[in-house]
């Protein structure tokens, strides 16, 4: 868990449904640093799709098949063939977008990061909770970022708002 992440996402209002964006753009940031983790074309796709919706090529009645689609391919990917699944993070990796492109973005970081770990290897995952600590605080100044940028977005322009 990164609690620093929490804090930042509580203070900033995150979950505030006016933070949509917000939310969208910091989950798709962290899924696409997992993207190379990804085996599924399907839910590569998915991700892109999210992108797209942040470009505005896409609307959100298309977003809404990807999110359903995101889930199912989530919850269907077989998981690894050895014993023990070690280094197997394709399935986190799969979880993040599909937080990712349903807006649950402290969710899809989550995957994201132990997805991240969880490639070098399953005992740092377990063993190692400091192994978490470098995609912790990329996730962190990211939601920095966004908060700051949505923040701008919901400032009005100077012209338009009212004299002090």
């Amino acid at each position: 868990m990164n609690q620093a992440l929490e804090n930042l996402a509580t203070e900033i209002g995150l979950a505030d449904p006016a933070h949509e964006r917000c939310r969208l753009a910091f989950a798709h940031a962290c899924a696409l640093r997992v993207e190379h983790l990804l085996e599924a074309a399907a839910v590569v796709e998915c991700l892109g799709k999210l992108g797209a919706y942040l470009r505005g090529e896409i609307d959100h009645l298309v977003l809404q098949e990807v999110q359903r689609l995101a889930d199912q391919l989530a919850n269907q990917h077989p998981g690894s063939r050895s014993i023990d699944g070690c280094g197997h993070a394709a399935v986190s990796a799969s979880y993040a977008v599909a937080h990712a492109v349903n807006g649950r973005a402290l969710q899809a970081a989550s995957y994201a990061a132990y997805a991240t770990v969880y490639a070098g290897g399953g005992y740092a995952a377990v063993a190692q909770p400091e192994a978490f600590e470098p995609e912790f605080a990329w996730q962190l100044a990211a939601l920095r970022r966004q908060g700051l940028i949505a923040a701008h977005a919901a400032t009005p322009p100077a012209a338009d708002r009212p004299a002090a």
